[in-house]
Parts: C-alpha cells; sequence; structure tokens
C-alpha cells in the first residue's frame, strides 16, 4: 500500500482535530496549532479549466451593493487571459510550493481558435506556463491531426508544458502516435515541490470525446476509473507517496471517480463547466454547485479533495493541500477567485451613470467578498502578446448584423437540476421559468434557422440539433458576426438526412437518455425546428418521448408519422452517429447528402433573409420549442 495505517487511536485523535474549525469553502481544517504541528508538506494548485479560447474578458452583469442595502445588476469585465495571466503571477509569488493546472478544453468556442487554430491560445498558455494541461473532449474537435497544430503550437518557447492524459491511446494511423510523435501526450508526470515527489495524472472523459468530439477513428478511451487507478498504482509502487488527479471528467464524475479509487488525494476537475465555493456566492448572483473545495473519500476511506473552476478563464482555483508525514491529506482549504475589473456600469442601461459614492460603494462590497471577487489588473505582457491576434479578431467579427429583442438564454437541458445551467447570464437565464420549462432560447433559435436553411437548400420539413453544438447566450442588444461564431464555433456543415420517422425517434431517445443518464453528456439533448414532444424523464430508456407532433406549412401541428420518410435538416456531426446519435450512423448513400454549408454561416444567412434592413432576432412562439412539455 502506497501509505502505511496509523493506529486507530491516533486516527481519531486527528479527526477531532480537524473538526476544530472550518474553512471559507466550507471544508474541514485542523486547528490552527495542531495543523501547524502536523503538516509535513503543503502544496498550493492554481487551476482553471474550460477556458475554450475565451482569452478576451467578458462584461457580465453580477449583483454588487451600491448603496447601503441595496444591491443591483452591475456590468463590469470578468476573467480574460491577460488577468489569468496576472492573477497566477501574484498568487504563485505570494504562495509555496505552487502547481499551475489547465483541467481541458482550452479550444473551441472563440473566433481566437477559428482564426489561430489554437496559436493564439498555446501563446498565452505559455506565457502563464503552466506544469501541467489535461487533454479535454474540445481538443478533438478538428480530428487527432487538429490536436498536433495546437499541441505544436504549446511546445514551442521555453515553458514545456506536460500534455496529460491516461487513457487516451493514440492509432496507429494518428498524427499523435508515440511513433510519430514520441511523449507529446504522457499519461502522467512527477513535479518535485520541497523535495517531495508528486505524481500528476490525466484523465480525459472517454465516451463523450469518442461520441461527442472527433478523435480518429483508431484512437481509443480506456475506463477512466480502472487507468487511474493502474497509473496510480503504477506511480506508488515507484514511491510517489502524494497523488494529483487532474481530470476533463466534470464534477459530479470525479465526486464518485474518488469513491472508486484508493491512494488519491486530489482531484482537479474540469468538463462540467462547475463553479464551486461558498453560499456567499449567490449575493453576488453566481450559483455554486458545491463547496470550495468539495471533500469526498476514496475507497481506501482517506480524504480526496475535489476542486473545479467554472469556466472561459473567469476563476483561477486557489487550493492549498496540507499532507502529515504518511502522505495523507490532513486538510484542503482555498477559494475560487472570480477575476474582476475595475469599470462599472448599470446593467439597467435607462439609468444614470454611477456616481462616484456607489463606485466606492461596489468597490468595498468587492474588497470584502474575502477574495471570491478578486479585483485583477491585466498583465500587460499578455495584453501585449494577445494584441494581433485581438485585431485580426475584431476586424473580422465587428461587423453589427442583428439586434436581439432579448436576451435568447443557453440552456442544455431542461428542468429544474441546477447542474444542468450554462448560462452565462447568470440567474436571469437559469431561473427563467421558460427556460426550466422548455430548454435553452437560442438552440430554440438555431434550430429555427437550421429549418428555414434546410427548406432553402432541400425543402427541409424539421431540423436537429444538439444542445451542446450551441455554446454561448445572447443578450439583448446588437449582434455581431463574432456573436454567431461564438454561438456556433465547430467546423460542422448543413446535412440533408432522409429519415424515417422510427429512426427519428430512436435517435432521439438515445440522445435523451444519454442528456439524462447517471454520468450525463448534457450536449447530446435534442432541439428541433418543425418537431415538438413530450418527454418523460420518469420512464426507462427507449420510452420517454411521447406525443411527437409535426409541424405544416400553416403552422399547426399534427401527429408525428413513424412510418413516413422526412426531408430533416442536421449538421454534419450528428449525421455521423456523433453524440449519441447513433441511429443517424447508417443513413448513408442517396440517403445522405452533404449541403457543405458551415453552419455559422447557416445562421449568418438566417439573419440576412430575416424581413427589413434592421434584422431582429426574437425567441422563437411557445408553441414552436421542441420540448413542449417536459416530466421531470
Amino acid at each position: 500500500m502506497r501509505k502505511s495505517l496509523r493506529p486507530w487511536l491516533s486516527a481519531l485523535v486527528l479527526a477531532a482535530l480537524l473538526g476544530a474549525c472550518t474553512g471559507p469553502g466550507g471544508q474541514q481544517a485542523a486547528a490552527p496549532e495542531a495543523r501547524s504541528q502536523a503538516v509535513d508538506l503543503s502544496i498550493t494548485l492554481l487551476h482553471i479549466n474550460d477556458h475554450h479560447s475565451h482569452l478576451d474578458e467578458d462584461i457580465l452583469p453580477l449583483q454588487l451593493e451600491t448603496a447601503a442595502g441595496i444591491r443591483e445588476r452591475v456590468n463590469l469585465p470578468v476573467g480574460g487571459f491577460a488577468r489569468v495571466a496576472s492573477a497566477m503571477k501574484n498568487l504563485e509569488a505570494a504562495r509555496p510550493n505552487v502547481v499551475k493546472i489547465h483541467a481541458g478544453d482550452a479550444i473551441t468556442g472563440d473566433l481566437f481558435y477559428n482564426l489561430t487554430q489554437g496559436r493564439a491560445d498555446a501563446a498565452l498558455m505559455n506565457l502563464v506556463c503552466f506544469d501541467t494541461f489535461t487533454l479535454g473532449n474540445h481538443e478533438f474537435d478538428n480530428g487527432d491531426a487538429g490536436l498536433k497544430v495546437f499541441l505544436d503550437y504549446l511546445r514551442q518557447g521555453n515553458c514545456k508544458t506536460k500534455v496529460l492524459s491516461a487513457n487516451v491511446h493514440f492509432g496507429p494511423g494518428s498524427a499523435l502516435n508515440p511513433a510519430k510523435a514520441p511523449h507529446w501526450v504522457q499519461p502522467s508526470t512527477i513535479i518535485e515541490r520541497d523535495g517531495r515527489k508528486i505524481g500528476f495524472i490525466g484523465i480525459t472523459t472517454a465516451d463523450k470525446t469518442k461520441n461527442s468530439s472527433r478523435p480518429d477513428r483508431d484512437t481509443l478511451f480506456t475506463d477512466e476509473a480502472a487507468t487511474a487507478q493502474a497509473e496510480i498504482d503504477r506511480l506508488t509502487a515507484q514511491g510517489v507517496q502524494y497523488i494529483v488527479l487532474q481530470t476533463h471528467y466534470g464534477y459530479k464524475a470525479d465526486k464518485k471517480l474518488a469513491r472508486r479509487l484508493h491512494g488519491v488525494d486530489v482531484i482537479v476537475g474540469g468538463d462540467s463547466h462547475t463553479l464551486l465555493g461558498p453560499d456567499s456566492l449567490k449575493r453576488f448572483g453566481l450559483s455554486p454547485q458545491g463547496p470550495y473545495p468539495t471533500m469526498a473519500s476514496g475507497l481506501d476511506g482517506k480524504r480526496v479533495c475535489v476542486v473545479q473552476a467554472g469556466q472561459y478563464a473567469y476563476v483561477v482555483g486557489e487550493l492549498r493541500v496540507d499532507f502529515d508525514k504518511q502522505g495523507n491529506v490532513l486538510g484542503c482549504i482555498g477559494t475560487p477567485h472570480v477575476l474582476v475589473g475595475d469599470r462599472y456600469a448599470r446593467a439597467d442601461k435607462s439609468r444614470t451613470p454611477f456616481t462616484p459614492d456607489e463606485a466606492a460603494t461596489i468597490r468595498k462590497d468587492i474588497g470584502d467578498s474575502s477574495g471570491l471577487l478578486l479585483p485583477s489588473t491585466p498583465d500587460a505582457a499578455a495584453l501585449e502578446l494577445l494584441a494581433p491576434y485581438k485585431m485580426q479578431k475584431e476586424a473580422f467579427g465587428a461587423a453589427v448584423i442583428a439586434t436581439a429583442q432579448n436576451d435568447l438564454c443557453l440552456r442544455r437541458v431542461p428542468g429544474t437540476n441546477a447542474a444542468r445551467r450554462h448560462s452565462t447570464l447568470g440567474a436571469a437565464c437559469d431561473l427563467d421559468p421558460h427556460v426550466q420549462a422548455h430548454g435553452g432560447d437560442i438552440q430554440q433559435l438555431v434550430a429555427e434557422a437550421f429549418l428555414q436553411q434546410g427548406k432553402k437548400y432541400f425543402n427541409a420539413e424539421l431540423s436537429i440539433l444538439n444542445g451542446g453544438g450551441v455554446r454561448m447566450d445572447l443578450s439583448r442588444g446588437p449582434v455581431t458576426v463574432k456573436d454567431v461564431y461564438t454561438v456556433l464555433p465547430f467546423k460542422n456543415t448543413l446535412v440533408q438526412l432522409k429519415a424515417t420517422g422510427a429512426e427519428i425517434k430512436a435517435a432521439l431517445e438515445e440522445a435523451v437518455d444519454a442528456a439524462l443518464a447517471t454520468r450525463p453528456s448534457a450536449g447530446a439533448y435534442p432541439y428541433s425546428a418543425g418537431l415538438r414532444w413530450t418527454i418523460d424523464a420518469r420512464q426507462p430508456k427507449g420510452s420517454r418521448l411521447s406525443t411527437m407532433e409535426i409541424r405544416g406549412q400553416n403552422g399547426q401541428y399534427r401527429p408525428f408519422d413513424l412510418d413516413r420518410t422526412w426531408n430533416v435538416a442536421t449538421i454534419s456531426f450528428l449525421a455521423d452517429g456523433q453524440d449519441h446519435y447513433g441511429a443517424f450512423k447508417d443513413i448513408t448513400g442517396a440517403r445522405r447528402i452533404d449541403v457543405g454549408l458551415d453552419y455559422a454561416q447557416t445562421l449568418l444567412d438566417y439573419i440576412a433573409a430575416l424581413p427589413g434592413d434592421r434584422k431582429v432576432l426574437r425567441k422563437p412562439p411557445t408553441s414552436f420549442y421542441s420540448t413542449h412539455r417536459l416530466i421531470e
């Protein structure tokens, strides 16, 4: 065994000490005097995940105090990789034994990637100089060859970040097969801090990557738990006492994974875009899904600290882990730092700007957050490095093409389950009753665009897309080319499928099951224009959809014929059977026609075809939403 078992009485004494006080994230920590005597090694993990090429800051609304007892929505800068660089630099200078971790999905999601194929992301990541980087599922969106292009950029310069994934096995034809790219991706690495060896193991979500991205067909993904345990055992056999698992697997999956493993101390995760932290974050309009850190128990009964840091370079997680002489976790304490700027504007643009006193109250409210909202000045070197890429992006994406009449909320899976929320517009969308009942407005609008453009090309009768193919809300106001490519960032094309009603229902049932499964692939959840249904989540797999209805030319709905063949507008990704749409994979030959139109261009063309000179985007009528009724 890696760690010697202490006497039972000693364990009880230590447990009592650990219960003496509670850290800010809700985790248990030892009393300071006893803790300092017992601690043999302290490390600080600084981490981000799922930045998805969001290198620029965003302007987001937070609920901040503007006068005594009064909170309102305040727009202010949040995130941006220059703030990540600044925060990482300052925290690293002030903390002992720092290791910097990126837990995956660095690329795809913003025009920076579309225009540079990851070069801009790699340049900024190299400036931060992460010690380790886990492969996420979206690293495979352009196949193994596309991933190699990005990793080649990441390997340039002096940083030499270790790229990790123990359960990815590149096939013989892969550009990243070890024979062609030796040591480009490793299962684990050992990093020394304070003279001690710490093992870092990468895990990539297996099923989701194979079914929801585009790895080469002969690239394989093995079981996450079995692979992690084998690598833990391999490292501990070499005398490594401290094990950090850095996963791109999702928060819920990480908690379950901890219970299946022995010998793991910390899990630094990604994939589910989960913000963790204390309930005090809620007063700022944020929605933490659990404490930071979340404490779990391994198969051996030992403590495991689980963390994740939200999304889009908004948050830098700071986790201190203390170990005793046997390598056991004494405790974890930390803060998820939401990186904010100091430019404040009212979200309600009809009101007057903030007075100096109101701005001072906002600054005090941020300052009183104990670092949960961390004022950060963007790093000058990062801004200089980003500048030419930003000019390229702005020149391409600045054109205003429409106005959104309302916030068009993002939501992959409807319902009241808080874990399903993905909106960047916060509670205004996450708690919207219509969104909870019927799903994302922006997904439904994109589905309508696909149907209308499909009619133009091949007389489409319905469209189908996956909720995860749409990546961003649209807030009320101007809509630019950049916004469209941020909403639809992937390299998909419009495809016509001639599918029977039975094939369509089978594909939808499979996707719904994936989205509602114990380890959900929420992005698989289906959206359609022209077709609507009732979903009963209580029913078994294959029997959740009922009351399926098709929309006619007159806008009226009638029962959907499962025996008839329909013209379906979808994307190449789903037509290939990806993201749990396996029933579509066998629709080939004359029954599948690739239009070749980029799926973002499909939305641009839909907007251009809207009536009038000033194009207005509106929420579809409620009767058009494909999830007509949801029973939880």
